[in-house]
């Protein structure tokens, strides 16, 4: 089941990564050099935990890629969440996907949608979708073009620049992580709950690695600003994604999520070996 947890994230994707507030590394920095040098939450192994992790979040699965074919309106007022990532048809991402999916394959069964995916974009109407787009989505999902969509776009608009972001900052896996779970969920807009605005309330507390702070101070402060974002709507009154999850791997030391990780996420229990 999609639990409700989503804000508004209206996101604008010609600024997202360009437009993150960046720290700056000194080149000559061993601070840097180490940085660089690590294992980040782009080597694939990492990168397959951080998928489950926002999969055991947004989906209530370990399985990921099972999620491609998801959609439902999940009654938050984004009309539409779909696929792996939970694109939304009120939230322009979804129409960036099926436009790039048209671009690479013309003709596709959701190209037909793209009028309305345009009307309805910034609203929850279903106005020119209904009643056959969910279906012909799970059919596109069976597509391996689809799917590489997907990725593309979960990549280019959420993950990649969270990880820019979070190396940037000196952390590390976990802390890389915290950044692109944050980004799913709020977006980088300009809405004071946005990714942008908790890492910024976080900087008001404390520093991060890359200015000389503590990583772990960090980080709880970190995490501290997402919570207080997420309560800001009622639907994220559950803040078991941090609290029983990204707060576990932080108190344990687990710095670069290696396994085996044991969390929960609504109550219910996950384990990666």
């Amino acid at each position: 089941m999609k639990h409700p947890a989503r804000t508004s994230r209206r996101t604008l994707l010609t600024l997202i990564g360009a437009s993150l507030v960046s720290v700056p590394l000194l080149n000559n920095s061993p601070r840097a050099a180490a940085t660089s040098a690590a294992v980040g939450l782009d080597d694939p192994a990492k990168k397959e935990i951080a998928m489950k992790l926002v999969s055991s979040a947004e989906n209530s699965s370990l399985d990921w890629k099972a999620q491609y074919k998801y959609i439902e309106d999940i009654g938050d007022g984004r009309g539409y969440t779909a696929g792996i990532i939970g694109f939304c048809s009120g939230t322009g991402d979804m129409l960036d996907l099926v436009e790039l999916y048209t671009d690479r394959k013309p003709g596709n069964v959701l190209a037909r949608y793209l009028p309305a995916l345009r009307r309805v974009d910034g609203t929850d109407s279903h106005s020119g979708l209904d009643p056959n787009f969910p279906a012909d989505w799970r059919r596109a999902a069976q597509d391996t073009e689809f799917q590489r969509a997907q990725n593309d776009e979960r990549d280019r608009v959420y993950f990649n620049p969270a990880v820019r972001q979070g190396k940037t900052d000196g952390l590390r896996v976990l802390g890389q992580f915290a950044y692109y779970d944050a980004i799913v969920m709020h977006g980088d807009g300009d809405d004071p709950t946005s990714f942008r605005n908790i890492r910024r309330r976080a900087l008001n507390r404390a520093k991060p690695p890359a200015q000389g702070g503590d990583e772990v101070t960090y980080l709880n402060a970190f995490l501290d600003a997402r919570v207080w974002a997420m309560k800001q709507e009622e639907a994220h009154s559950d803040t078991s994604r941090v609290d029983t999850a990204q707060r576990v791997f932080l108190r344990k030391g687990n710095l670069d999520l290696n396994p085996p990780l044991d969390w929960k996420v609504y109550g219910d229990s996950y384990h990666i070996g």
